[in-house]
């Protein structure tokens, strides 16, 4: 199938076919997204909203956690009810994961979505991750070689023949951008631009998406950011890097998770890098651990191996712990040395 000048893949399509089922007009819909949600989780989500609004549906936002400040200028009045979004999950007549798979990624929210799709209302998902998934029944829009979650509502609203509005082209190129890293990661395929033109075509402002998201930063952001690169330790042998964010920085600086993004990419900028690292604790007590790589190495291949919590992307992802930070920071560095000493660098 073609459509809006870009191909999809017939399982795409029949995948889009199935999610659209449960998607009766009149419908209340909770869209969710994982914790700290990024541009892709909350442009998709956006995007989405938009759609469903104009076909008669009544979506709403409902995160675990709420929306990074940064990307506040893509959601629409009355859009988003994060704050009680366990009410809007409970009633739900269809609840629509975006951006994962797993109950895990929704943190307080888990529960609330295990009760409602064991008591037989659909829990939809679309998401590009490598993942087994761990969500209760529904049906499923997950391709892992697409570039963005945005990129399959793209496809999602192509096959239906919904049109985009402006704002909703809006959302879901912020989407692409942000997972592509601007266009610069190994995942920006052909595709991914011929579906970021084509939202173009629909009226989307890219210098200004730019200086919203890339060029609006607090100064305690960019401190931040200089604090934990002080940190920074790399070992050339094996090709390893790795910066840790302070336990009270985020704290001193009045600062937000959502503030670390790309911090981790300044490592694996290092000529020789293969593997970069970004050690953090976050609210629970867990050490969350960010994993960046470059050619051949898999990054999601070593996160996968630490079990549940562990996952994403070839050269992007993410696992998290208990334990102490040295403790944590011990294990992994000694699984990345071994990984990337003994050969193991292909596909997950």
């Amino acid at each position: 199938m073609s459509t809006n000048g870009v191909s999809i893949p017939p399982d795409r399509v029949r995948a889009a076919q199935d999610v659209a089922r449960v998607l009766k007009p009149g419908r209340r819909v909770a869209l969710t997204t994982h914790v700290n949600a990024d541009g892709d989780g909350l442009g998709s989500e956006v995007g989405l909203w938009y759609l469903l609004r104009a076909r008669g549906l009544h979506p709403a936002i409902a995160n675990p956690t709420p929306p990074p400040e940064r990307f506040g200028f893509l959601l629409p009045e009355g859009a988003d009810a994060s704050d009680h979004a366990v009410k809007e999950i409970e009633r739900a007549d269809v609840i629509m994961v975006l951006d994962i798979s797993d109950l895990g990624r929704l943190g307080d929210l888990a529960h609330a979505v295990r009760a409602r799709g064991g008591g037989g209302v659909p829990v939809a998902c679309i998401d590009h991750h490598v993942s087994p998934g761990s969500l209760p029944a529904g049906p499923r829009l997950v391709a892992p070689e697409a570039t963005a979650t945005a990129e399959l509502v793209f496809d999602f609203a192509s096959v239906l023949g919904w049109e985009l509005s402006p704002e909703s082209a809006r959302a879901l190129y912020v989407g692409i951008l942000t997972d592509t890293g601007g266009f610069r990661f190994s995942n920006t395929t052909a595709r991914a631009l011929r579906v970021a033109g084509a939202l173009l075509e629909r009226g989307v402002d890219p210098e200004s998406i730019y200086e919203r998201v890339y060029a609006s930063a607090p100064e305690a952001r960019v401190r931040l950011m200089a604090e934990v690169l002080q940190t920074l330790v790399v070992e050339p042998a094996v090709g390893l890097a790795w910066v840790t964010v302070p336990p009270d920085a985020l704290q001193r600086y009045g600062a937000t998770p959502d503030d670390l993004d790309g911090i981790v990419e300044f490592p694996r900028t290092i000529a020789g890098v293969r593997l970069a690292l970004l050690f953090r604790q976050v609210a629970s007590g867990r050490i969350k651990v960010s994993l960046r790589s470059m050619g051949e190495v898999n990054a999601a291949d070593l996160a996968h191996r630490f079990g549940v919590g562990g996952g994403g992307h070839a050269k992007a992802a993410g696992v998290s712990f208990e334990g102490s930070l040295a403790d944590v920071q011990g294990k992994v560095l000694a699984a990345a040395r071994e990984y990337l000493g003994g050969g193991r660098r292909g596909g997950a």
